[in-house]
């Protein structure tokens, strides 16, 4: 893994291609969002593939826009995006022989300013938001809710 990454895995109880259906809809990712930050979808397809384009409503301190591409694709497997920051969240998911899959989130900041994103404290918070999401996806696909408390 390169240095200039941030991964957490979790094991889902659900096929691949399940979990993937949730990724890949943009409409759905303020439901597993743990940064606090997605905020709702402004344009964009139903179901992202490779090269789809997708605009967030998102907020840190304020609200703001932001346009994402999607740079890899490997449908029920790997998903990619980046936006004009040039760092990449990638989501690869790894069935396994029990029928459930494991899901690694990575942000990868290797493409872009690696000192400016270390010094504004981006890895770790990032890694505090993985922390957040990989759990709110986990039941949201195995229990239909984000929300811990159903």
């Amino acid at each position: 893994m390169s240095h200039h990454q941030v991964s957490r895995s979790i094991v889902i109880e659900a096929p691949a291609e399940q979990i993937f259906d949730v990724l890949a809809s943009p409409r759905r990712h303020p439901l597993f969002d743990g940064s606090g930050s997605v905020r709702g979808v402004v344009a964009g397809p139903e179901r992202l593939s490779l090269g789809a384009t997708f605009g967030m409503e998102m907020r840190m301190g304020l609200p703001y826009r932001m346009t994402n591409r999607v740079v890899e694709f490997e449908d029920g497997r790997l998903i990619t995006w980046r936006h004009m920051g040039a760092h990449r969240w990638r989501w690869e998911l790894e069935p396994r022989s029990d029928g459930t899959t494991l899901v690694t989130e990575t942000f990868d900041y290797s493409y872009s300013g690696t000192l400016l994103y270390q010094l504004v404290g981006a890895p770790a918070r990032n890694a505090r938001a993985i922390e957040q999401t990989l759990p709110r996806l986990k039941r949201l696909v195995e229990e239909g809710t984000a929300d811990p408390e159903g």
